[in-house]
């Protein structure tokens, strides 16, 4: 299959490509390179632009027309951002992803695997959510997804247009290889946190939040290696025709998790068993936007998709070191 990955620079896009390529897929990617880096693209074929840029789209299908379905990542993803600047996120997650699927639409082209996002879920007392629980997305980042969907949705009723909508919880660790991994500087996610904390490079791990209603007042996440995800990408897009055929809808939303709840002092723990040394921590208020959280109920996606996590929790935390003590050498800084 040719496949279609917007966001292919970035970090869950980059490792997806690769999981599409050992596979035996051919990826094509599409990045503005707005926050992924350009080395991230490797040989794959690469357009650079926008996802609202029509033509550029025709082109991309002119050139490929082979092309099997697309995989939707390109997205501004960063919450504390998203609640400061709401019109970029709103620009580009939705009006830009309504141009792509409509112009997709008018291609001939589809099949739409769009990521979306467990900050959707409302918070619930057990905590497990399955695709059906209550929604309550608490950021503007978040509604942006949660808008997303309703337009798949609708699309998909009313045209040609046909989507598998994938809810990550909370990807970490890199590429098996250490060829990507996270990119920013200083970035958001809490596993880029601590190995920043555990390298030195910053002072202290910051828990942003320890009044949560949970076994140990800090937020609850489900973390899923971030191989484990880009592998759930490849079972969804190889059986995208029989995951619809099956539910019998033109659309439809999978939980991509590990089925278990771990709290942030939980992975703190977790992180200094691996790394073999305490990391300094301190506290403060949530951010915002901030979700108390919650862990996939992971039966639908084992049911459709033939598939499940492989790797473990240490597992993804020894990959993030690793790529921590590489990532220089593939970005040109620490």
């Amino acid at each position: 299959m040719k496949v279609l990955v917007t966001g292919g620079a970035g970090y869950i896009g980059s490792i997806t490509a690769k999981a599409l390529e050992e596979a035996g897929h051919t990826p094509v990617v599409l990045d503005s390179l707005l926050s992924g880096p350009r080395v991230f693209v490797r040989d794959r074929a690469f357009y650079e632009g926008d996802i609202a840029d029509r033509s550029l789209v025709r082109r991309v299908v002119e050139e490929h027309p082979d092309l099997d379905a697309t995989i939707h990542m390109a997205a501004r993803i960063v919450v504390p951002e998203s609640v400061e600047k709401p019109y970029l996120y709103y620009r580009d997650n939705v009006a830009g992803s309504l141009e792509l699927f409509d112009e997709l639409a008018a291609l001939g082209k589809p099949r739409v695997l769009f990521s979306s996002s467990a900050s959707l879920y409302a918070t619930k007392e057990s905590f497990e959510v399955t695709e059906e629980d209550p929604l309550a997305p608490t950021s503007p980042y978040a509604r942006t997804k949660r808008m997303m969907e309703e337009v798949l949705t609708d699309m998909a009723a009313a045209t040609e247009l046909r989507a598998v909508i994938l809810r990550y919880f909370n990807p970490i660790g890199s590429d098996p290889d250490l060829d990507s991994g996270i990119y920013a500087k200083e970035p958001s996610h809490v596993l880029g946190q601590l190995v920043m904390a555990a390298r030195g490079v910053k002072d202290t791990f910051t828990i942003t939040g320890v009044d949560h209603p949970t076994r140990d007042g800090t937020g609850i996440r489900d973390y899923i290696h971030v191989w484990d995800l880009a592998r759930a990408h490849v079972r969804a897009v190889e059986r995208f025709d029989e995951v619809l055929a099956e539910v019998e809808q033109p659309s439809t939303i999978i939980n991509v998790g590990t089925g278990e709840g771990v709290t942030v002092r939980e992975l703190v723990a977790s992180f200094e068993r691996v790394f073999g040394q305490e990391v300094p921590v301190s506290e403060a208020p949530p951010r915002p936007g901030d979700a108390v959280g919650a862990f996939a109920n992971v039966d639908k996606a084992s049911r459709l998709l033939g598939w499940q996590s492989e790797l473990t929790l240490d597992d993804a935390i020894s990959s993030a070191l690793a790529w921590g003590e590489k990532r220089h050498e593939i970005l040109g800084y620490e």
